[in-house]
């Protein structure tokens, strides 16, 4: 755990503070048609503001990679965080340079000014030196309020961080508390559900994990390539032949250390891959070889149920079926509901992160009922698979 700097040993006041945030958020129409990133970084802004301090904004959005592209311009989004910030937000056409340095002399105690798009700059990616004093020119502290952006090493996210005094935002401080109590210090039994399409993927989260955990639940496709490995016949599911081997490796280091790896016992089959598809729900013994393993069933949620019962602490990435697709969620939504109902009781400890993870809990209706739910998607996996990010690795005292 990295020991880090928040904003209670910040005196912002009479500072201009350089706030890396997360604004590649999702636009349709021109407009901002998801605000979860926005709202998690509202707290840092509204705290920063309103001791006194002048808040310039850097961000990317999307891969315009180092040259200027107008439909990737940050210029939208300045008008949709003013909006739910019910503040004023300045848009600079620059993040480095002249215009920067007029907007922040004319701007007051409490302004808040949005730079454009730093991806615009190819010294970004690149990690450039230079850049990141350009960067660090125009602020007197930074503030990394951006964990989904910090397992990668670019200018805004670490090498400034080494120019000017740094601190964590709320958000990058709620994000790595969670992770934090969730995986280096858990209350045990800690449980981990890992799902998704495939396990090469996840090879190195599935081997983290299984030193960190007590129980391992793996879901999704990937869970087909275990059964594979195991003599299943998976029919037409699918499933990384190929891998068999690995998944094997996986199962006999699990047993060494003592981590309880479970499979679904019992499954949701169907014949097409497409929404209202007839189906059935059978032993994973009983699978056709015309058939495709799409969700958990009934029986192995139960027993995914009752054994939640006795777990302290559940960390989750990854569905457990195709739940996007009616209706192969039922096994997903069940489980989380279950850990939803747990987590209220105070019997539980839930930290779940990764893109289809979080739209997963979304369809259960559960967002606010768990612990807390990861905005991240790479860094995210990445601290779980146990690696240094660079970004929150530059934020050490």
């Amino acid at each position: 755990m990295v020991d880090f700097r928040t904003l209670d040993d910040l005196e912002a006041g009479g500072k201009t503070v350089l706030v890396r945030v997360d604004l590649n958020v999702p636009v349709e129409g021109g407009k901002i048609s998801d605000f979860t990133r926005i709202d998690r970084i509202l707290p840092t802004l509204k705290e920063l503001a309103d001791k006194g301090a002048k808040v310039l904004l850097l961000s990317h959005f999307g891969r315009p990679k180092g040259k200027v592209v107008p439909e990737m311009s940050l210029r939208p989004i300045a008008d949709g965080l003013a909006a739910h910030l019910k503040r004023p937000v300045t848009f600079i056409d620059d993040c480095i340079g002249p215009a920067v340095t007029a907007a922040v002399a004319s701007a007051k105690a409490g302004d808040i000014l949005l730079a454009e798009n730093v991806r615009f700059h190819a010294g970004e990616e690149t990690n450039d030196p230079d850049f990141a004093k350009a960067l660090a020119a125009a602020g007197d502290v930074y503030v990394n309020d951006a964990f989904s952006c910090s397992h990668r090493a670019h200018a805004s996210t670490e090498a400034i961080a080494r120019l000017l005094p740094a601190y964590a935002g709320r958000n990058m401080e709620a994000e790595l508390t969670a992770l934090t109590k969730a995986l280096e210090k858990p209350v045990r039994p800690v449980m981990a559900i890992v799902g998704g399409a495939k396990i090469s993927s996840k090879l190195d989260l599935l081997f983290n994990l299984i030193e960190k955990v007590d129980v391992l639940v793996i879901g999704g496709g990937m869970a087909n390539t275990f059964l594979n490995a195991k003599g299943v016949n998976v029919g037409a599911s699918l499933c990384e032949h190929d891998l068999a081997g690995t998944a094997n490796e996986i199962l006999a280091k699990a047993e060494k250390v003592g981590c309880d790896i479970l499979l679904p016992s019992h499954v949701v089959l169907a014949r097409e891959f497409k929404a209202g598809a007839a189906n059935r729900a059978a032993n994973v013994n009983d699978v056709k070889g015309d058939e495709m393993i799409l969700d958990v069933g009934p029986e192995s949620v139960t027993l995914l149920q009752e054994r939640l019962a006795t777990i302290k602490t559940l960390i989750w990435n990854g569905p457990l079926g195709a739940f996007e697709i009616d209706p192969f969620g039922d096994g997903t939504i069940a489980v989380a509901r279950e850990v939803e109902k747990r987590t209220k009781a105070s019997t539980l400890v839930s930290v779940a992160g990764g893109g289809d993870t979080v739209s997963a809990l979304a369809k259960a209706g559960v967002t606010d009922g768990l612990s807390y739910i990861s905005t991240a998607g790479g860094a995210f996996l990445e601290w779980m698979e146990g690696k240094t990010l660079p970004g929150v690795a530059a934020l050490a005292r």
